[in-house]
């Protein structure tokens, strides 16, 4: 497929374009050898993708997907130890974290996420908060955050429990189950499973019928849907701030070491909540 020939996004590095459509732009998620995990170069651009590709005329929809074999494996650990060790580092990235849910949400253009193998923490966020989430039935949906110790913050308490229901999304958020696509479509997570030979097709074919839409008509009834979750935006700030305090606290220090040495964490903290 042509390149996306423009200077709005020569200056990316984790991120891939293309257009398969005249009027759809791909964003493929590129970080090779890691399962496009997230890093300090992804996680800011993440941010202002959307407000770039809401200001280019060119762009009418949007897919949103990974290289290779993975959707995105979520923040790395590199990020995740400087954010335990540096103060100013959590904060911006507390602020870059409730942005990409923010700034998904209130792009105009409408965004198809297709997902393929592991979609994890904040790769899970983009995924999810996409406005149509076709996914590989095979593929593997992991909130992640109370498996290393932090609370499930960073996008699950705006919208788990109006996709699948709130008895639902606390089950798979409490225990931070591993939800394969097909079990997603069948709660409600997800709007769409398909084959993974079938998903970039269907993403192409629901993207170029959404471009060759009307498009103030579909603008606006993404905006007025969206509101739904503009109403949780309290929730949403208040798990966030949540969430990032426990970057402070000794679970997630369990968590991670537990993870590096490849067993299973044990938590003995007494908690004051």
């Amino acid at each position: 497929m042509p390149e996306a020939k423009s200077d709005t996004y020569s200056s990316y590095q984790r991120l891939l374009f293309d257009r398969p459509h005249p009027r759809v732009l791909r964003v493929t998620i590129n970080n090779p050898g890691n399962k496009n995990s997230i890093d300090a170069t992804m996680h800011p651009e993440m941010v202002r993708i959307w407000k770039d590709i809401e200001a280019d005329e060119s762009v009418a929809a949007v897919i949103l997907t990974g290289a290779g074999d993975a959707f995105c494996a979520g923040g790395n650990f590199d990020l995740v130890q400087t954010m335990v060790d540096d103060w100013h580092a959590r904060m911006q990235n507390l602020k870059e974290a409730r942005d990409v849910v923010y700034n998904m949400l209130d792009c105009n253009k409408p965004i198809i996420s297709a997902v393929r193998g592991p979609a994890v923490g904040g790769g899970l966020v983009c995924a999810l908060m996409s406005d149509i989430s076709i996914v590989a039935k095979d593929a593997k949906l992991i909130d992640g955050h109370t498996r290393i110790g932090l609370a499930a913050g960073d996008h699950a308490a705006i919208i788990w429990p109006l996709l699948c229901g709130m008895a639902r999304a606390k089950y798979h958020l409490l225990l931070c189950t591993t939800l394969t696509g097909e079990e997603a479509e069948r709660i409600g997570l997800v709007s769409l499973a398909v084959d993974d030979k079938d998903l970039d097709q269907k993403a192409v074919d629901v993207a170029t019928q959404l471009a060759e839409g009307p498009p103030t008509a579909i603008r606006i009834t993404k905006y007025t849907m969206n509101n739904w979750l503009r109403m949780a935006g309290p929730i949403f700030d208040a798990s966030m701030a949540l969430e990032f305090m426990g970057f402070d606290g000794p679970e997630l220090k369990e968590g991670i070491a537990a993870f590096k040495e490849r067993r299973k964490p044990v938590f003995t903290t007494r908690s004051a909540w």
